[in-house]
């Protein structure tokens, strides 16, 4: 068995998970001065997970027609992204036209996203053993400074992202950027991820895959943790 040397996490549902679709509207409602009930802000962000509108939150039940095309293009490019997911927001009628950028504004920050509870140790351990790590994601904006914020890049060695190579997972392309980045054979490479079949794709070019449960943070204070005994 080759030795691993270097990891991959996801981000979304791996590192951090995303705020509840009940505070993400509420920020945005403070952001843009906007005041709702807490009933109705309770109904609307239910409705709002629904549709899918949240980046990182849960799957469309169903997407509009004219949405379709863009859903599978939507991590390739920052544009694709942005407008789906504003176009999923608009499924539910809010009460000011300016919430939907709001909403979408919010899920960049910092804020929006809290690391899982083993997420700084684990890499802090990987780091100290010399690993190389790397973070690689289907996404449409630079999750950068969010890792800065929650102090988690002073582990990562590189970051790959699907909108700044116009590629997204299960490509083997989007993997073998990643390794490059990292400086080595996929087959010294661990990806870690909560999509069995996104980031299970790195099997394709020789990557080993580690998969992790998409669950609130909560729920998942060690899920992580497996990763330490694959590098040994």
């Amino acid at each position: 068995m080759t030795t691993i040397k270097g990891v991959l996490f996801d981000f979304s549902g791996t590192l951090l998970r995303i705020e509840p679709a009940e505070s993400w509207l509420r920020a945005a409602l403070a952001a843009s001065g906007t005041a709702m009930t807490d009933a109705e802000i309770t109904r609307r962000a239910a409705a709002l997970e629904r549709a899918g509108a949240l980046p990182g939150g849960s799957s469309p039940v169903g997407i509009p027609a004219e949405l379709a095309g863009l859903w599978e293009l939507r991590d390739r490019d920052a544009h694709h992204h942005r407008a789906v997911y504003t176009g999923l927001a608009r499924q539910v009628p809010l009460p000011a036209p300016e919430l939907y950028d709001a909403l979408y504004e919010r899920h960049m920050t910092a804020a929006a996203w809290q690391p899982y509870p083993d997420a700084a140790g684990v890499l802090a351990e990987l780091h100290r053993r010399g690993i190389r790590i790397g973070v690689l994601s289907n996404i449409g904006w630079d999750l950068r400074p969010v890792l800065r914020a929650h102090g988690l890049d002073r582990y990562v060695d590189a970051c790959v992202l699907s909108y700044e190579h116009g590629v997204q997972k299960p490509d083997p392309q989007l993997f073998a950027v990643a390794c490059r980045e990292l400086g080595l054979d996929p087959s010294a490479v661990l990806m870690v991820g909560d999509d069995r079949r996104a980031d299970g794709g790195a099997t394709a070019l020789g990557c080993a895959f580690l998969p992790v449960g998409h669950l609130p943070v909560d729920r998942r204070p060690d899920g992580l943790r497996p990763v330490l005994d694959r590098v040994g």
